[in-house]
């Protein structure tokens, strides 16, 4: 592609150089930049890419896209020069036009919030395929391209990662897009360039203040999704949410709501609920689900609020929303031959864990007595922190878990780069003296797993959390496999 037409896409501030030239790739990693390539040098919060420019034109770099004015050559050196206010945004608008503007020909619609999207995406995107139509998904789990996996590393991935991906749903056919939209990706302008047919907000708890900053700043980039769509999308957003309103306050796009507890216009409640499902009546209309939890209620409702904005039949959609089944790592229930129950769940903040432990809770007082042994069922919770984020939540979620089940098991997460038994601590400073005289702290994950099904009698509850879908973890910088999953059912 000609380096004139991709700057069609940006407002530069000047170019230095030729533009009638051909460009062979686009990257903003220094490391694959090739003779002819442009290179994109972004600022970064670790590494500022404009140290690498001189190295890129050393090897053959064609065109470099820069912010900083200080790294603009005197004169013409072969390479050209093009400064902009902001190269992240830069590189998400000339990824969209590299790959054809892949977004324009898929209906495409964003999730954002900060539980719930991985299930809200994923069950779109097989609704709207059981319902006859090709799609694909961006999420947290896995990319799908129809049937297709594509290993995820991020929750939204970079710009031209995406946009390619995107490109791809389109040469398979692909009339329907669904993605995770991550405050990180708004943020760093990943999705610049994107034409979303709609948006969709889930809820708003502590999450990423390591990287945000400040609890208004996270909420404001989320908000700055909803404030970019045109007016011809729709936003649909949560009531139940104290920021519900204030995301959609100035969006240009058609606004529906949904609630759990408020008139909206979308509406729904349990009149039954067990490990295996919920009997729900949305909008006046019964269907089990095999889903469970008020936050999976909640999530329903997105779904179908989107799907019937997408113009989806309200009766088909019911349909298929009741052959849905869990995403892996959401609320997925293990049960044991011994005769207990595992839940694993990918909950990792404060809220999320509350969510997932009351709905436990709920079920378990309507059963109320273990009938084999005559004693009141219980809950037995493992779950740990990951390092390298946010250590304000620690405290909370400990003391959350410990105030919602009858015994608590404190376990390593994904360390990453921090010491286990740093963070444990952590995590120990949510418990009072008694509290932590309760509380068992085992740093090894499936020694954790392994004492709760030990304890476990016929009729608990063992919920794992913080891990869901991951299939590793990382200690000390190592990567290493480790399943939830495969480590329950070796026990069971």
């Amino acid at each position: 592609m000609k380096l004139q037409e991709l700057l069609t896409s940006i407002s530069p501030l000047s170019v230095i150089g030729a533009t009638d030239c051909e460009i062979h790739a686009i990257h903003f990693d220094s490391r694959k930049v090739a003779h002819g390539d442009l290179f994109v040098a972004q600022a970064g919060t670790a590494v500022d890419g404009h140290q690498f420019i001189a190295q890129c034109v050393e090897k053959g770099a064609r065109a470099v896209v820069l912010s900083n004015a200080a790294y603009m050559p005197a004169k013409e050196d072969g390479c050209t020069y093009i400064l902009v206010d902001d190269t992240d945004r830069a590189l998400g608008l000339m990824a969209d036009t590299w790959y054809g503007h892949p977004s324009r020909q898929l209906t495409l619609v964003g999730v954002t919030g900060t539980n719930g999207k991985t299930t809200i995406a994923t069950l779109l995107y097989k609704l709207v395929r059981a319902l006859g139509h090709k799609a694909g998904l961006l999420s947290t789990v896995c990319n799908y391209i129809e049937d297709e996996a594509v290993p995820a590393t991020h929750t939204t991935p970079d710009a031209l990662e995406l946009n390619g991906l995107l490109a791809r749903m389109v040469e398979a056919g692909c009339t329907y897009a669904f993605m995770e939209v991550s405050s990180h990706a708004i943020a760093q302008q990943r999705i610049a360039g994107l034409d979303f047919n709609g948006g969709l907000f889930t809820n708003l708890t502590r999450d990423h203040i390591d990287y945000h900053k400040t609890f208004d700043n996270y909420r404001d980039t989320k908000k700055h999704f909803f404030d970019l769509l045109p007016k011809t999308a729709f936003a649909v957003t949560n009531l139940d949410d104290k920021n519900g309103t204030v995301m959609t306050q100035n969006t240009r796009a058609h606004v529906t709501t949904y609630s759990t507890r408020a008139l909206a216009d979308y509406r729904a409640q349990i009149l039954e609920e067990g490990f295996d499902g919920m009997l729900l009546q949305v909008n006046g209309q019964e269907v089990f689900v095999p889903l469970v939890g008020r936050f999976n209620v909640s999530n329903l409702l997105c779904i179908y609020g989107a799907a019937l904005s997408l113009g989806f039949d309200r009766t088909e959609v019911l349909r298929v929303l009741s052959t849905l089944t869990p995403v892996n790592g959401r609320f997925e229930t293990i049960h044991s031959p011994k005769g207990w129950t595992a839940i694993v769940d990918y909950a990792h903040t404060p809220d999320a864990v509350d969510n997932v432990i009351q709905t436990i809770r709920e079920i378990l007082n309507s059963k109320a007595i273990n009938p084999q042994s005559g004693q009141t069922a219980k809950l037995i919770t493992v779950i740990g922190c990951g390092g390298n984020r946010d250590k304000g939540k620690r405290p909370m979620m400990a003391q959350i878990a410990k105030r919602g089940s009858e015994q608590l098991i404190l376990t390593s997460d994904n360390p990453r780069d921090e010491e286990p038994m740093a963070i444990l601590e952590d995590m120990k400073a949510g418990l009072t003296q008694d509290e932590l005289l309760q509380t068992l702290v085992i740093p090894d994950r499936e020694a954790a797993i392994q004492t709760a099904c030990t304890l476990a009698q016929p009729g608990d509850v063992i919920l794992v959390a913080g891990k869901g879908h991951e299939d590793y973890q990382i200690i000390r910088g190592v990567k290493h496999h480790f399943d939830d999953h495969e480590i329950i059912r070796k026990y069971s």
